[in-house]
């Protein structure tokens, strides 16, 4: 294991320190653990097929002018 240092404003850390013992973990786990979930959420990313990958996201990216009234009037031009 080797040492790191990290430079973070005071509020920061104490904030992280206190997170860490609700948690009941030492702020070096909690760093380790962080950044273990960036490199498997990234291997995760790498392995959903091309067709997933393409949609992935798609909802943030949508048209958020559309509210309920709209998917309503859709609806009822569609169903009735």
């Amino acid at each position: 294991m080797q040492k790191l240092t990290l430079r973070m404003e005071p509020d920061q850390v104490e904030r992280a320190k206190a997170y860490a013992a609700h948690h009941g973990k030492s702020l070096s786990q909690l760093v380790e653990d962080y950044f273990d979930s960036l490199t498997a959420a990234e291997a995760n990313e790498e392995t959903l097929p091309p067709l997933t990958q393409k949609l992935k996201g798609a909802l943030c990216n949508a048209d958020t002018s559309m509210d309920v009234s709209d998917y309503k009037k859709h609806l009822e031009e569609k169903y009735l």
